[in-house]
């Protein structure tokens, strides 16, 4: 990055420090990462602001606390495995991951979401990324199990196919509620999976999409 973006950047984490994120690795990753890429063009002055974002076809650029925030919660606990993104998006949230843990599967309905995801993450350099085009539900079987799965959309219920690709320890950060949403977590220990309501949140809903 340029050095006004890295001087926003770094504003911009210490904000969140300030917030309460406590890993460095993610508090790096925010500051390294150039949100300005992922916005509308009429929105790159509101890129580093810590808000969420339209990004056309009814969905958001997520605010980076909350970015910041599920990222911290899934390092936490990750077990063996690839990481299973839910819901593309503009591609920032993938964007701090890839750049976290060795491998990043991310799964999106929307089919031009998609294309504009994978044209900002090629031209971050980002190489350990695998993309699906299909139904967030279903998650992705064929690369399971996961060491993590971050969901950013809100589902009604927890999508069983997501808890049964969980690796044995590993930990699914989701957002889970329609008018009321709270942030869970629920880590898997063999055949139990462990949940834990974190805060209040809110997202767009997670909506099934194409399947293969």
């Amino acid at each position: 990055m340029n050095g006004p973006a890295m001087a926003y950047g770094s504003r911009l984490s210490q904000q969140l420090q300030e917030g309460g994120i406590r890993d460095p690795r993610v508090l790096q990753a925010i500051t390294q990462t150039p949100r300005q890429l992922f916005v509308d063009g009429g929105l790159a002055l509101r890129a580093w602001e810590n808000t969420a974002l339209p990004i056309g076809q009814g969905q958001t650029i997520s605010q980076p606390y909350i970015v910041a925030r599920m990222t911290e919660l899934l390092l936490e606990r990750l077990g063996p495995g690839p990481v299973l993104e839910i819901g593309t998006g503009s591609g920032y949230q993938a964007a701090i991951l890839a750049s976290l843990v060795p491998q990043l599967c991310t799964v999106e309905r929307i089919k031009s979401l998609q294309i504009l995801a994978r044209r900002r993450l090629k031209q971050l350099d980002l190489h350990n990324i695998a993309f699906k085009y299909g139904d967030g539900w279903q998650g992705w079987p064929s690369k399971a199990p996961f060491g993590g799965i971050l969901v950013t959309a809100a589902a009604s219920e927890v999508p069983p196919a997501l808890l049964a690709q969980l690796a044995d320890s590993g930990r699914l950060v989701i957002p889970v509620g329609d008018h009321y949403q709270v942030l869970r977590v629920i880590d898997r220990v063999g055949d139990e999976w462990v949940s834990q309501d974190v805060e209040a949140v809110r997202f767009v809903p997670l909506v099934p999409g194409e399947t293969e």
